[in-house]
């Protein structure tokens, strides 16, 4: 918008004064001075990360379709919040990336820890021997606990603690976690293979618990840290108008968090398949452990400059009170019924808003029009995630059995669960690749990459990645001396098939790049169309649907295993692309609304929390 849209600028000038009025401020000393009214022109704003005041702009309709776009500044604090995520995923990947082996295989013989004797060069680590499906199993039940309990971080940080305090205290679970698992594979415990696996499975619980907590609120925190929430023109030093865009800025702070995420996984996986090799599985889970002690001192060291959300305390169950006032007179158990029968007065909520209802509105709703904007945009995001199962069932695949698989190649003394991190590989070489040529590149070529459209791609190239995976295991197969029996034939003759585990390299170059598409556009996507006291929530619901792609995993976990496992990978390979084309049909829609969605008015509403946002406290 500009100076000739007065409606807008009005708008503009009464959001930024119902937030930081003079009582506010008043009662409030420690809210940010740069945030304060002043009685400088409403378009005076001072512009993140930068050390002076522009006057901004903001786009017409035309501006929106013409001018390129373009990230905005990123603030120091972005990356210490990416930091504290690079260590806690190396803490997560790096003892994880020995789970299969550590059930799967027996210990080699001679061993106490797991660790192979020297000469053993084509041998595999190994602990419990419990075989591929209850490994298959154990590593999607841990899947499916770690990204159930998001839900319940969110809600504890959405209506109580706030997501700084919940981080921390999701901390101090994860870490007696990890202290369960340094015992289960201490040596006088790894010899009981019961005593063992029960101390497993207790840290596998624990430390879910505070993976959930962790992963639902580390994500909204990052990009809270940037501070524009709508686009603006900006002229360049050449000349060029352009639009600085916070979906744009967003996307490109995710792709860096990514980024971080797989240096850690990298980093953490790759050191410790070379530990169990050598010395044992105690320290593959002990040095992560020691990692992971990074994660708190970061946070508390920077706690005064993070912007912070307070708790907001009724809203969940106000969404939730509005969502059941807006389906009165449409629902039905029937989905058909419900979704495609719906009368065209209700495909938005204009008649449940406040200024609606009038006088007749329930005396729970105390929230402004532009909150039931917001939580119909946040309820859409949730509808959007609701095909990614189909999509997780096929990365899953590279947690467990494309190791399994690996392991009955010929290695040439490459550990078989070294292969998995070309997959942080990739992502370490495209996620800068896309940030810098692809994307910008696809937006000066007049193309619109909008989440929904990068989504859909992420779904075909997942696809892609479990046909290559599937034709690997037919090969496999065809050319073992055990035929359909190869990990028979390793287990028992040592006998691995001809073709090198290097092959594998393509799944998971593939895969690499299908989460850049689809991965990063979730976090994406379940920020920019939250409420902003709702976005724990949100990003929770975006991840939940792991867990229920683990859950899902389970009814495949009998194909986990010889002779089934080409079906295993086909059957994972349909169901990708009959995600890839169900998600565009159902949000095709949508995706012609993305620039009418990121421009929604923002909500004064933020429940029992203060009207902004406050420093950490000590």
């Amino acid at each position: 918008m500009n100076a000739s849209d007065p409606v807008d600028l009005a708008e503009v000038a009464k959001a930024k004064a119902l937030q930081h009025d003079v009582e506010v401020n008043e009662k409030h000393p420690e809210l940010h001075d740069d945030m304060a009214i002043e009685p400088a022109p409403v378009t005076s704003i001072p512009t993140d990360g930068e050390d002076e005041t522009l006057d901004k702009i903001y786009p017409t309709d035309e501006e929106l379709q013409t001018l390129r776009r373009i990230s905005g500044n990123l603030h120091w604090t972005i990356f210490t919040v990416a930091f504290v995520e690079l260590c806690e995923r190396f803490s997560y990947y790096g003892t994880t990336a020995v789970f299969v082996n550590y059930i799967q295989r027996p210990l080699p013989p001679g061993s106490t820890t797991g660790a192979l004797p020297p000469g053993m060069d084509d041998g595999v680590p190994g602990a419990l021997g419990m075989g591929q499906r209850a490994s298959t199993g154990l590593t999607l039940f841990n899947q499916f606990w770690s990204y159930l309990m998001p839900l319940a971080g969110a809600y504890i940080a959405d209506q109580y603690w706030g997501r700084f305090r919940t981080i921390l205290s999701a901390i101090a679970c994860s870490f007696v976690g990890h202290i369960f698992l340094i015992i289960s594979a201490t040596p006088k415990v790894i010899a009981s293979s019961g005593g063992s696996i029960a101390c497993f499975c207790i840290g596998l619980i624990v430390m879910g618990v505070g993976t959930g907590g962790f992963k639902s609120n580390i994500s909204p925190l990052i990009a809270e840290q940037y501070r524009d929430d709508k686009p603006y023109v900006k002229t360049l030093a050449s000349g060029e108008r352009v639009i600085v865009d916070p979906a744009a800025t967003v996307a490109r702070i995710y792709m860096y968090f990514y980024l971080m995420i797989n240096i850690g996984s990298l980093a953490g996986q790759l050191s410790m398949v070379y530990a169990e090799r050598y010395i044992g599985f105690w320290l593959s889970f002990l040095l992560p452990t020691i990692m992971f002690c990074f994660c708190p001192l970061v946070l508390f060291a920077c706690r005064k400059k993070y912007r912070l959300s307070p708790p907001t305390g009724s809203t969940y169950s106000q969404a939730f009170r509005l969502w059941g006032l807006a389906l009165q007179g449409r629902w039905s158990m029937n989905p058909i019924r419900l979704f495609k029968t719906t009368p065209a007065q209700y495909q938005d909520w204009n008649h449940v808003k406040p200024s609606t209802l009038g006088a007749n509105k329930p005396a729970w709703m105390t929230f402004d029009d532009a909150w039931v904007d917001e939580v119909y945009r946040g309820l859409k995001a949730c509808k959007v995630f609701l095909w990614y199962p189909l999509y997780w069932l096929a990365y899953n695949q590279m947690l467990n059995n494309l190791t399994s698989q690996a392991a009955t190649m010929t290695l040439n003394g490459v550990p078989n669960d070294v292969i998995n991190n070309f997959n942080p590989f990739a992502l370490i070489i495209f996620i800068p690749i896309f940030d810098r040529l692809v994307y910008p590149g696809l937006r000066r070529m007049g193309f619109n990459f909008t989440p929904i459209k990068r989504i859909t791609a992420g779904f075909a190239l997942a696809g892609a990645g479990m046909i290559v995976a599937a034709v690997t295991q037919y090969y496999i197969y065809k050319t073992g001396d055990c035929g359909k029996d190869a990990n028979r034939c390793l287990e028992e003759f040592n006998k691995q098939s001809p073709i090198s585990v290097w092959v594998q390299v393509l799944t998971y170059v593939l895969g690499g790049i299908s989460e850049i598409l689809a991965s990063v556009t979730s976090l994406e996507y379940a920020y920019t169309k939250a409420p902003r006291n709702m976005r724990s929530l949100v990003q929770a619901v975006s991840l939940f649907m792991n867990a229920i792609s683990a859950a899902l995993g389970q009814a495949l976990v009998s194909l986990s295993a010889d002779p089934l496992l080409e079906w295993n990978y086909a059957i994972t390979a349909i169901l990708a692309y009959v995600g890839c084309v169900g998600f565009w049909l159902c949000n095709r829609k949508i995706d012609a609304e993305e620039d009418k969605l990121n421009m929604l008015p923002e909500s004064n509403f933020e429940g029992r929390g203060q009207a902004d946002d406050v420093e950490a406290k000590k």
